[in-house]
């Protein structure tokens, strides 16, 4: 080989070996993507309600100088049924580019395509720390390429995008965090979770687990983290305090974050279970709905519908048990329909081998670091096992997932390069002739 073609082959190396390369690659392609997709969001048909749905209508009052309020396409006043991180973005974009605009539309979802590129990095380096760089490499472009992530960026205006990025560099400062005892460092990691939680709640499912794994390694190695970790439970609060006051002044009563799980409840478990929600039951799809949200309020409005959810669940427990099971199973193989057919939507059967092959190999992949005595690898188990509960028990959809494929992304590469190097192994016993 010539020096110029080995130095071309390292360069190559090189770019591959980046997670910036990943990332810029992830860019630009999910940025092509947005060019043929973006006209989905300029519907206008019910006002734009395609186009974010409560975050872009509750944007659209901000963004009009009438605060955080009115989820619906009718002045509902003060809310407390969305995070506000996501939606003051937006908003903001709304401010400067127009409300329900082209401009907006191309903004917001070049934004979402940042924040799912992005993530390309702190999977690159969980994947590194824990598995070696094979696996990182490996990781960084099943990202790059992942599908549901160029969909879901291009497709919805929500915060998923945000929170998966969010949601994974918590998992890779968690990890950092095992040999800290920093209080710049743990305060950080408090405002992060803060400001992770008030763009989705949902994740804190996962901090008491990664925070007790973090506190549990360093007292195993006769370190004590408690101060520090106090230091950021404070910085914590700090941050999601101000939110929490304001959704209970406004609701009379304590609310964190949000105050619509008694209605999430009854949109997957109402008598139509022909999809994993029935919309119908929403004030954003039934007119009647929104009428009854008008002339009581949101506060009333959410506590009849936590009242009726009670009811629901505990008139038939056995009814609800099931559509938790069915929802489970939704949730890692998009499953839903008996039997399913043959389409080319989410609830098809291309869709739903895709998907379960991606479950498969994730759940592969974790089963052999556990095999392998990857113990680091314990905080990323944490997410599959406890951020999908939340939606169980309410109604299931693709897009809740997200924020953890990072993660089965990381254990599927560490199957994939498992499985490979089994094969390498094995290639000189099976065929000598060829070693």
């Amino acid at each position: 080989m010539t020096n110029s073609a080995s130095g071309l082959h390292a360069k190559v190396r090189v770019f591959f070996s980046s997670p910036w390369a990943m990332a810029s690659v992830a860019l630009a392609l999910r940025l092509i993507v947005m060019v043929f997709a973006y006209t989905i969001q300029l519907d206008p048909s019910q006002d734009h309600w395609v186009f974010g749905w409560e975050t872009g209508r509750v944007a659209r009052s901000i963004a009009t100088g009438h605060g955080f309020s009115s989820p619906y396409s009718e002045p509902t006043g003060p809310t407390a049924l969305i995070p506000p991180v996501y939606t003051y973005l937006v908003a903001g974009v709304f401010k400067i580019f127009g409300v329900y605009t082209t401009a907006s539309a191309l903004v917001i979802l070049s934004l979402n395509n940042l924040f799912s590129s992005l993530t390309c990095v702190p999977v690159y380096l969980i994947a590194r720390r824990i598995f070696g760089i094979r696996v990182a490499v490996l990781a960084g472009w099943f990202w790059a390429f992942f599908p549901y992530s160029i969909a879901l960026s291009n497709v919805v205006v929500w915060e998923t995008s945000l929170t998966t990025l969010l949601l994974t560099v918590l998992v890779l400062f968690t990890l950092r965090l095992e040999h800290s005892k920093s209080l710049g460092a743990w305060i950080g990691y408090g405002l992060l979770w803060g400001a992770s939680a008030l763009a989705s709640p949902v994740i804190l499912s996962t901090l008491p687990f990664l925070g007790a794994w973090v506190w549990f390694r360093q007292w195993k190695r006769g370190s004590n983290c408690t101060g520090v970790a106090i230091a950021a439970s404070a910085a914590f609060l700090l941050v999601v305090g101000p939110w929490i006051w304001r959704c209970s002044q406004t609701y009379g009563r304590f609310v964190a974050f949000r105050g619509n799980f008694g209605l999430e409840v009854l949109v997957g478990n109402s008598s139509d279970t022909s999809n994993p929600a029935n919309s119908n039951v929403l004030p954003g799809y039934n007119k009647s709905e929104l009428e009854e949200m008008q002339r009581v309020g949101e506060p009333a409005y959410m506590a009849e519908k936590q009242r009726q959810a009670s009811e629901l669940v505990a008139h038939d427990r056995l009814r609800y048990a099931g559509l938790t099971l069915r929802r489970v199973l939704h949730t890692w193989t998009g499953l839903w329909e008996f039997p399913p057919r043959w389409k080319l939507d989410e609830s098809g059967i291309p869709n739903i081998l895709m998907y379960t092959f991606i479950s498969v190999m994730a759940f592969a992949g974790l089963i052999l670091a556990i095999r392998d005595g990857r113990e680091e690898a314990v905080p990323l188990a944490f997410l599959p096992i406890f951020l999908p509960a939340t939606y169980y028990l309410t109604h299931s959809d693709m897009g809740f997932r997200h924020p953890i494929d990072p993660v089965l992304v990381i254990f599927a590469a560490y199957a994939v390069d498992s499985i490979v190097a089994g094969k390498q192994q094995q290639s000189p016993l099976v065929h000598p002739i060829f070693g």
